[in-house]
């Protein structure tokens, strides 16, 4: 009795980072990560066509341009194995850091590749090499930024803090498109197809600056020290996953995965679309997508507080059906030449259902996994939904058009988002899972 009075005297008593430390810290690292992906999102769809495939023609360069975007996803699962594997072992702040130099470095190393005409294919090698590591660093960083956020929230709040890091995607978004709009106004088309694309890229290192600053101020969370004070933690996180949890990711990807496939549909594909079939000038679509992208913000917050008080499985069940229709209507608001009406139907719509997929997904899927291979579990269902639902979507969607018209655009979205349906219907409510063990 004496030695477990002693024991627990002795034990250093648990603290949760301040609310406003947690915010900043997922959050930050979340808006980079799209910065980042934006930045090469629109980069790919507007200028590398010309910059690194000029000798194709336009719908290959196009097309070419567009699968370099799908390389990071394809190395994320990389990523989210072997941050995952430390985060599970090591804890999450350090993995978090290290994630986001990773990340930040591969980003700004973008923004210096020589073009075509300067040194031929190796632009474009060298383009899918950073690329690829870009996408290792993204493969530990959503995972990180949503365990720091829901391991130190309180048990009615998990959907909420699960959204801090999740509204960092619209910020990084905003951040970027307001980039890119303020440079086409700015500078020429032809000083933007020489040097303009490359300043996001060159500018995401002050934003990396300030994160690593935000999370070198973060402790650990307290569900992974209790872990290790009970001695709940596993050396091989990645073994334990895939034995005990595998229909868990499973789940948790086809969850994702008509989420990604909407985004990136929504942003990359459709600024690709707007811009060579529908009339749209660069500068006028991003600020059509940045009103749209404020819309995203708040549908985050407000879908996560409605899971909080209803579930996760009722708000997402619903949002998943919902996109199912989307899939099959949006085309018919892309007819026309600079149709107004129409694109803003497509995005407000769009945007409706991708908020509220988006929002409570940041508490979901840590809830499908135990904590001592959280990192493990989460990370690797989301950047698995990354492979499946947005590293073949916008080219797909391209080719699709192409060869069957523009009714079909939505396909490849529409297989998913029944795949989604099907998936909710077969998980149960994660709401109220004990998510100390």
């Amino acid at each position: 009795m004496e030695n477990t009075v002693t024991a627990t005297q002795t034990r250093p008593k648990l603290r949760r980072d301040p609310v406003k430390t947690v915010i900043l810290a997922s959050m930050m690292g979340t808006a980079i990560e799209f910065f980042d992906f934006y930045a090469y999102g629109t980069a790919s769809a507007a200028y590398f066509p010309k910059v690194f495939f000029p000798q194709m023609t336009p719908l290959l360069a196009t097309l070419l341009s567009l699968l370099t975007f799908g390389v990071a996803f394809v190395a994320r699962p990389v990523g989210s194995f072997l941050f995952g594997h430390f985060g599970d072992r090591l804890g999450r702040k350090k993995t978090l850091v290290v994630s986001l130099l990773v990340m930040g470095v591969s980003t700004v190393t973008i923004g210096f590749i020589p073009g075509y005409q300067s040194i031929g294919v190796w632009g474009a090698l060298l383009l899918c090499l950073c690329r690829f590591v870009q996408g290792i660093g993204l493969g530990g960083e959503w995972s990180g930024a949503v365990l720091v956020a829901t391991e130190n929230a309180p048990a009615d709040k998990r959907a909420l803090y699960g959204s801090f890091p999740e509204v960092g995607a619209p910020i990084g978004f905003f951040l970027c498109n307001g980039l890119f709009f303020v440079l086409e106004r700015v500078l020429t088309p032809a000083q933007m197809m020489s040097y303009g694309w490359r300043i996001p890229f060159w500018a995401s290192a002050v934003l990396v600056f300030i994160g690593l600053y935000v999370r070198r101020r973060l402790q650990e969370t307290p569900l992974f020290k209790l872990a290790q004070e009970k001695d709940n933690t596993t050396k091989s996180p990645l073994r334990e996953v895939f034995r005990t949890n595998w229909r868990e990711i499973l789940k948790g990807t086809f969850i994702m995965a008509a989420t990604y496939a909407l985004f990136f549909t929504l942003t990359t594909w459709s600024l690709s679309y707007a811009t060579t079939a529908l009339g749209f000038s660069p500068s006028e679509f991003l600020l059509l997508l940045m009103g749209a992208i404020v819309e995203f913000a708040v549908l985050i917050v407000l879908t996560s507080v409605l899971a909080d008080k209803v579930g996760r499985k009722k708000v997402l069940l619903t949002a998943s059906v919902a996109l199912v229709v989307y899939s099959l209507v949006f085309p018919m608001f892309l007819t026309g030449q600079h149709n107004l009406t129409g694109m803003l139907l497509f995005l407000g719509v769009g945007f409706l259902v991708m908020g509220t997929l988006y929002g409570p997904v940041g508490a979901v899927l840590p809830e499908l996994f135990p904590t001592k291979v959280r990192y493990s579990g989460a990370g690797i269902t989301y950047n698995l939904a990354a492979v499946v639902g947005a590293a073949v979507a916008p080219t797909m969607t391209t080719w699709l058009i192409a060869h069957y018209g523009l009714h079909s655009a939505g396909y490849y979205m529409l297989a998913l988002a029944v795949l989604a349906v099907v998936s909710w219907l077969t998980t149960k409510e994660t709401k109220n899972v004990d998510y100390t063990k």
